[in-house]
């Protein structure tokens, strides 16, 4: 992720240092970096000449002090909180007084990380989506310190580099983190409750919902390892809030080592000559499945915008930048009819009786005075 972050600013004509502690994560970085700048010359997307440019502009360093010189850092290393806290000590010890410290986490407290500096009003969150040369996405999330300026700086910068910028307020998972939780938490668990099998459930969501990966197939391509981990991380941060509430399942696939394509099986089986079980294709089993799931999203993108998270245009965008989705969700409400997506929780809700299929409050109060989204 740092290599790639690195590479769209060295792409961009800055002079950019690829730092790691560990030499030999040096050299794979450079290597890789190196064979994917030579794919896009292959393909036509760069020339030779470009390819040559972006390579002097990237630099590699394993000692933190190389960093001195720098305007802007962004830290990439590990999601562990006390780790990251660590580097950034020792970074503003290295760095100029106007240099903007800055951290891709990707569900960690910016506030929290902040307080690590003494002077947390040049520290923001800047959050690239994997592969960070490929996801247009970029999420900017000022913490409680932050200079006001700063947002805006770091918005035109990362904005003069192709990318789309949401701004996200510091709560857990900022947008796409946090809505996304749905997508797959309610597909384990109608998988969980035997009402359909993974490969139904993303049929369903790929041929009625227009969504180009299924659930469980996203989830094996991402890593369960990294999925699970970031469903615990924003469940635990929400204070165990149930909607977040990470599976079984995927537990006992983490714990099994069972992480996806990487590992060579998830869901699914990623075996050479393994092909994966075909689905049910039911057109009413898949609706239901596709209802249930989307109220699901849709529902935690209306209490984003309710709890002033983002605006309902930046949720919109991140949602489709982020992860890919056909469609904002705040406009499929609009679409499919707020009514109706509150129907269908309330269903849930009576159903279950669990405080997970709860619906938001502005979604009620919409459905009520018949109003959209977007006029």
């Amino acid at each position: 992720m740092g290599a790639g972050i690195a590479q769209v600013a060295a792409q961009n004509g800055h002079r950019t240092f690829i730092y790691d502690s560990n030499p030999d994560q040096l050299h794979k970085a450079k290597a890789g970096l190196r064979k994917g700048l030579d794919k896009l010359v292959d393909k036509g997307k760069i020339s030779s000449l470009q390819r040559e440019e972006i390579t002097a502009n990237m630099l590699f360093a394993d000692k933190l002090e190389t960093l001195s010189g720098c305007g802007l850092v962004i830290e990439a290393i590990v999601e562990i909180k006390d780790v990251k806290r660590k580097l950034f000590t020792a970074l503003e010890a290295i760095v100029s007084a106007d240099c903007i410290i800055a951290s891709n986490t990707s569900s960690l407290s910016i506030a929290s990380l902040a307080s690590a500096i003494k002077s947390p009003e040049r520290f923001i969150g800047i959050h690239f989506f994997n592969p960070a040369t490929i996801m247009p996405l970029v999420e900017i999330i000022p913490g409680l310190a932050t200079n006001p300026g700063l947002v805006e700086t770091s918005q035109k910068l990362i904005s003069s580099w192709g990318k789309s910028v949401v701004i996200a307020k510091d709560t857990p998972g900022f947008i796409v983190n946090r809505v996304a939780r749905s997508f797959y938490g309610e597909s384990i668990r109608i998988a969980e409750e035997q009402i359909a099998d993974y490969a139904t459930i993303d049929w369903a969501m790929k041929t009625i919902g227009g969504f180009k990966m299924g659930p469980f197939e996203l989830m094996d391509f991402i890593g369960n390892d990294i999925n699970f981990q970031v469903t615990n991380s924003v469940w635990t941060q929400f204070f165990f809030e149930s909607r977040f509430k990470p599976s079984i399942t995927q537990q006992r696939l983490f714990e099994a080592g069972y992480f996806g394509v990487k590992a060579g099986k998830g869901y699914y089986s990623y075996a050479e000559g393994q092909t994966k079980p075909l689905p049910t294709e039911n057109a009413e089993l898949g609706k239901t499945i596709f209802n249930r799931v989307i109220a699901m999203l849709i529902n935690e993108a209306v209490d984003t915008l309710y709890l002033g998270i983002a605006s309902k245009e930046d949720i919109d965008t991140a949602m489709q930048k982020g992860v890919n989705y056909p469609k904002g969700l705040l406009k499929w409400a609009d679409e499919l009819g707020v009514q109706h997506i509150l129907n269908t929780l309330n269903k849930l809700f009576e159903d279950y009786g669990e405080d997970r299929y709860r619906p938001c409050i502005l979604l009620k109060q919409m459905a009520r005075q018949e109003r959209k989204f977007y006029s």
